[in-house]
């Protein structure tokens, strides 16, 4: 599930067990009937023509009891005497639409061998004394030994569980180990899970110095239900917590006992998909990185951000390929955005070091890790604003500012930060969160020093710390995190007019494997060299995945080119939409005017680039108030065009890796592919970013005639249709159909029927189905003008906040639209390569 959402309240059981099966169970067998059992996973091979299974489970519309789920399964079991007639699987389950629970089986096992248990009742009948006992006696097997995983929350844990444990000859359950890299992420989850069901005030405790951290720290290194480590401020005694460090007003609250309010059910929901205690060569790091689980107000407070370990070694290991093995020793470090110094864990040469934070705090911090082991000399940690002070200001140690005045010293100095790298605004963005702020960069000193070189770069931190490296401490080396909008975005272009050092290495990683940072784009770790003016114009980046292995998929085998575009596709798509035919924009009386000769509808480009592709949408009427984006009008000589754009921007996925990348203008040779054409006109014409409503205008998107689909009466435009046939082709002259009145350029208007490749043939007979049971099921209030988000609207309907939803009640059209999107979805892969072909995109081997 790539874009995974909540699977709908109202979505049928059935197609509930296929979304599942398909989603999660994808490599294995999901579709075979295992008598009354609602879902069976199985092996795709078989062992001497036996099924190898590994899961039974009860399936649950919406929102159930699964523990319920559960009893009822293991008594459709038992009343079949499933488990001796085969092996059982490994494990039972249960699922509804939110969550997913599996249970070991061999935990279950003596529960079937009761004699004296009646198994012959009706299993979905929750009411017999049967069911009732049953659950009594397996209520506290479930509390102990279910694994629970949300489908949205817990997707990453629940993917590696099963891919760890649904494997032929598998015994032991393989939980999941809690690292250094992911305990933070455990934490986030445990705050939501189990947090609220411990008895304490929170606030009062927080006063005291303990937080919720002490709690899950407790948990965390802990082995059947007892913290084993000291230096904890809470220790776990099996049911209940005791704190040992703080006290209250009368100097009691030393060794208080905490309790759970649900009798530890969160507790045990949570824990028993993790491996505890985790491995012990983490304990005094984990215990050592409290500040790392902080509150959030406390953390901003703090500045107790850091860069993961995993791309810190890698990091270091880039930085020894390019200056060689010895260049701790040859070389100077400066991290002058340095938070609590982690990214220079692992450095060795410690009078070379050199560390800088904005906030006393972070100061402190440094300074004590300094006394207590870390390989840094007290007097170079300082306090200091990057962005604001002078290096003369009296607070550079004198070691480092003799290197940045001495110009062959400045050579040998590394600048090796991880600076802010969201857009600038209050404390919030300081701290690499918060949200975007447009302008609230400006008050700094860096930013009014170079504020022509920066332009709209200035907006973003990282650009003002790079600006300033580059100017002011010319020579030295820069080896940065960031985004990559220094090598690709539009806003940026000043920029790199002012910015030339010579990019020597980069590697990308997921941003959200970063702290703090949401969301599916690339963060980049880079060499620079500022002695070498360059102008970027492209190179090929190492890709690592989540666990900082190098990344591998159908399209990238470890390798990406990050080029810069200068030509981008807004420039070629752009001029016949907005401008008139002596270049001068269209003002808001002249595009109305044009509305009147012909606009069949107007899209949204997105901008130019992959992250923001989920902006473009056709409809009949857009305003600027609505989008920063372009506006594209749509007439008869620009709708082929208009439909290239909106296909070679949404057949490609956007993903983490390509998020950044933007398109260009392209090749000439797309104008002479009909293929490509005809293609693209299908894949836009029911693509559901295609929003043109019939309830807003005359619908000239119909792609059939009225006895194709078997409408009730005449349709009020055959515009597509006539389209499609050629009829609106005049060789010299305007075009046949009245409503346009444009000159045509011939190559974008078919002067002949169209013909469609057999991809696109497909499409259309989907969609033709979908109106054919529109038209059936709606009876006398069918619109004879639908529109294909018309037809979708009718069948999924809207939730109460007005937005339509996910799925329908009507199986049929469940059937016909899931039909269709596997379609496009096809017709998607036979455009993708032409998107390469003709310069939309850079080739992937470009530069290789």
């Amino acid at each position: 599930m790539n874009k995974l959402m909540r699977y709908s309240q109202t979505l049928l059981e059935e197609e509930l067990k296929n979304r599942v099966g398909e989603d999660f169970f994808a490599d294995y067998n999901y579709s075979t009937i295992k008598g009354r059992i609602d879902f069976s996973v199985a092996d795709q091979q078989t062992f001497m023509g036996e099924a190898i299974e590994y899961l039974w489970a009860e399936a649950k519309r919406g929102k159930a009891n699964l523990d319920h789920a559960l009893v009822q399964l293991i008594l459709t079991i038992g009343r079949a005497q499933l488990q001796t007639k085969q092996a059982p699987p490994p494990y039972l389950g249960a699922f509804d639409a939110e969550h997913i629970y599996f249970i070991p089986y061999f935990k279950l096992h003596d529960i079937f061998s009761m004699n004296d248990f009646n198994w012959n009742v009706t299993p979905s009948d929750h009411t017999t004394k049967e069911f009732t006992l049953l659950s009594e006696r397996v209520q506290s097997i479930i509390e102990q030994e279910n694994l629970t995983f949300d489908f949205i929350k817990d997707e990453k844990e629940l993917r590696k569980f099963i891919k760890k444990n649904f494997v032929v000859g598998k015994e032991k359950t393989t939980k999941i180990p809690i690292t250094k890299t992911n305990f933070i992420t455990i934490y986030s989850k445990w705050e939501e899970a189990v947090r609220p069901t411990i008895a304490i005030d929170w606030e009062s405790a927080k006063k005291q110095g303990i937080i919720s951290a002490d709690f899950y720290l407790a948990d965390l290194l802990s082995l059947e239900g007892l913290s084993l480590k000291d230096r904890l401020y809470v220790i776990l005694k099996d049911k209940h917590y005791r704190l040992v460090k703080g006290k209250d007003m009368l100097g009691m609250l030393e060794f208080k006992e905490v309790h759970f309010t649900d009798d530890q059910r969160a507790y045990n929901d949570f824990w028993n998909k993790y491996q505890r205690p985790p491995k012990k060569e983490y304990w005094d790091f984990l215990i050592g990185r409290r500040d790392l689980l902080v509150p959030q107000d406390v953390r901003e407070r703090k500045g107790s951000y850091f860069t993961p370990r995993i791309w810190v070694e890698l990091s270091q290991q880039y930085l020894a390929d390019q200056f060689g093995d010895n260049w701790q020793e040859e070389y100077y470090v400066w991290d002058c955005a340095a938070g609590t110094g982690n990214l220079l864990n692992g450095l060795s040469e410690k009078y070379r070091i050199f560390a800088s934070t904005l906030d006393e705090a972070d100061v402190l911090v440094m300074k004590d890790r300094a006394a207590n082991g870390a390989n840094l000399l007290p007097e170079h940690i300082f306090q200091f604003d990057f962005l604001n002070d002078e290096f003369d200001c009296g607070k550079l140690p004198k070691a480092l500012l003799d290197i940045i005045q001495d110009e062959e010293k400045r050579k040998k100095l590394i600048i090796y930060i991880n600076p802010p790298y969201a857009e600038a605004g209050d404390r919030k963005q300081l701290s690499k969160t918060g949200k975007n702020k447009e302008g609230t960069s400006i008050g700094n000193h860096t930013h009014t020093k170079y504020k022509l070189q920066l332009q709209r770069a200035g907006n973003e931190l990282f650009a003002q710390f790079l600006i300033r490296i580059y100017h002011e401490l010319s020579l030295c080396k820069i080896a940065e995190f960031s985004k990559l909008k220094t090598l690709q975005s539009s806003n940026f272009q000043e920029f790199r007019k002012h910015y030339r050092a010579k990019l020597e290495k980069i590697f990308i990683a997921p941003a959200d494997t970063f702290d703090n940072v949401k969301g599916k784009f690339p963060i980049g770790f880079k060499i620079w060299d500022t002695a070498v003016p360059e102008d970027f114009t492209g190179i090929i980046a190492d890709i690592y995945d989540s666990k900082g292995q190098i990344y591998h998929d159908e399209h990238y085998q470890g390798k990406k080119p990050i080029i810069l575009i200068n030509d981008y596709i807004s420039s070629w798509v752009a001029p016949e939409s907005f401008f008139d035919g002596r270049g001068k924009r269209l003002s808001g009386a002249a595009l109305l005017e044009r509305r009147k000769q012909g606009c069949i509808g107007m899209m949204n480009s997105g901008r130019t680039d992959f992250s923001n592709s989920n902006l473009i949408r056709i409809e009949q009427t857009l305003t600027t108030e609505r989008t920063h984006a372009l506006l594209i009008y749509i007439y008869v000589h620009t709708l082929i065009k208009a439909c290239v754009f909106l296909s070679v921007r949404l057949c490609i996925p956007a993903t983490w890796i390509n998020d950044r990348d933007q398109f260009a203008s392209p090749l000439p040779t797309w104008e002479t592919d009909q293929e490509f054409h005809s293609d693209c006109l299908a894949y836009t014409l029911f693509h559901g970013q295609n929003r043109i409503s019939s309830q807003e205008g005359v619908n000239h998107w119909i792609p059939f005639i009225e006895k194709e689909v078997n409408a009730p009466t005449l349709f009020s435009s055959h515009f597509m249709t006539d389209f499609m046939s050629g009829k609106l082709y005049s060789q010299g002259e305007n075009a046949s159909n009245e409503l346009f009145e444009h000159e045509a350029p011939q190559s974008l208007i078919p002067h002949e029927p169209m013909r469609f490749s057999p991809e696109a043939t497909a499409v259309f007979d989907a969609g033709r189905a979908l109106w054919r049971h529109y038209f059936s099921q709606a009876g006398s209030e069918a619109n004879p003008n639908v529109a294909l988000y018309d037809i979708r609207l009718y069948f999924q309907g809207r939730d109460a906040k007005g937005k339509m939803n996910n799925d329908s009640p009507d199986t049929k059209y469940m059937e016909l639209i899931g039909a269709l999107r596997h379609a496009l979805k096809i017709l998607a892969r036979k455009i993708e390569p032409k998107v390469y072909e003709h310069g939309f995109l850079p080739k992937l081997n470009t530069l290789s």
